[in-house]
């Protein structure tokens, strides 16, 4: 028997008269793709699979794929929607469809048992979260092992200064990269619970994620160097810097979703690299600081320091550690700090099938 009548965004589904209403005016739609688009509302947020259209919709009769493709453009189109940023269609590549907007019963207040929010739970989105701050940890391993080599003043095998140096490099990125990377990743994690979010607040979620960070660590630090030494080096790495580098990573994941979930695809984490390679070259030439300017802030702050990130800029034929070398290295910190957390929620995170 035909069910209750839906509504979603403006439209108004109504099973019992076989009739798809927006506004006051009716949408026209032939039985099949009636049929195909009342089995999505009937299960928002739930996987319809192509063998259930083909089982419900066509009955069994034998048609191509291609058949099914058809309808689910026509009915995009009947809807106004868009394959590549979806708000009520969703693909999911290889196995069928999601209807992805909040639906309610479209006679009374009572929503719909059934009706999600982005198909994400609150353990779902702790769980991407801690995934992508473990990609962070990883990234500041990475970082350190190459701050901490390129950063000795003495080679490394003579003694165990340089090695202590190079672990408390290793330590330092470390506890900042996980510290952004909690930001980031709980601010994307955060996004995917919004109603009907599909993806598309990551790159706001992060940005806002990484901002909020960046200024409590900033403030933290520059309070802690007053209090211990009693002068602070001063414009170090902060909120504008972490609103950028969240963005990125947010990006990457929205990149990804395009086209269909999950967003765990090679494209995510590459346009994730992308995205944090280009932030990593524009927060130095805006005049912000990422590690290594911080790291030769520092350095050149409090004398006597035995960190000296010079040897670095003598690669790129400067004297010092100079806005080349600057932008260089900040490219190398954003791609990996956006690739890290990405390929981590993607490997360590839950899925959406």
């Amino acid at each position: 028997m035909p069910g209750p009548s839906h509504r979603f965004a403006d439209f108004v589904l109504d099973p019992a008269q076989r009739q798809l209403w927006r506004g006051g005016e009716r949408v026209e739609l032939n039985a099949r793709y009636f049929d195909a688009l009342a089995l999505l509302v009937r299960e928002p947020g739930r996987l319809v699979s192509k063998d259930r259209f083909l089982d419900e919709v066509w009955n069994g009769v034998p048609v191509t794929e291609e058949a099914l493709t058809q309808c689910i453009r026509t009915l995009r189109r009947s809807l106004g929607d868009n394959a590549s940023d979806p708000i009520f269609i969703e693909t999911v590549p290889k196995h069928g469809y999601r209807f992805i907007a909040p639906v309610t019963a479209a006679d009374g207040d009572k929503a719909s048992a059934a009706t999600p929010a982005s198909g994400w739970n609150w353990r779902s989105a702790l769980l991407l979260a801690a995934a992508g701050t473990t990609g962070a940890g990883v990234a500041g391993v990475l970082g350190g092992l190459f701050y901490g080599f390129a950063g000795a003043t003495q080679p490394l095998a003579p003694g165990m200064g340089a090695v202590s140096m190079l672990l408390v490099m290793v330590c330092l990125t470390i506890v900042a990269a996980v510290a952004g990377g909690a930001g980031v990743s709980l601010g994307i994690a955060a996004s995917t619970l919004l109603p009907g979010s599909h993806w598309r607040w990551t790159i706001l979620g992060g940005a806002i994620g990484g901002m909020f960070v960046g200024t409590v660590v900033k403030l933290l630090g520059l309070d802690a160097f007053n209090l211990l030494l009693g002068r602070s080096p001063g414009d170090i790495t902060g909120g504008a810097e972490g609103l950028v580098l969240g963005a990125a990573v947010g990006f990457g994941v929205w990149f990804g979703a395009r086209g269909g979930t999950p967003p765990w695809t090679g494209r995510s984490v590459t346009g994730a690299a992308i995205a944090g390679v280009v932030a990593g070259i524009a927060i130095p030439l805006a005049g912000g600081r990422l590690m290594g300017g911080s790291l030769q802030l520092l350095a050149n702050t409090f004398e006597g320091s035995r960190l000296q990130l010079d040897r670095i800029g003598a690669l790129f034929g400067e004297t010092a550690f100079g806005p080349i070398s600057q932008a260089v290295t900040g490219a190398m910190e954003g791609a990996l700090f956006a690739a890290c957390i990405v390929a981590a929620m993607a490997w360590l995170g839950p899925s959406r099938d």
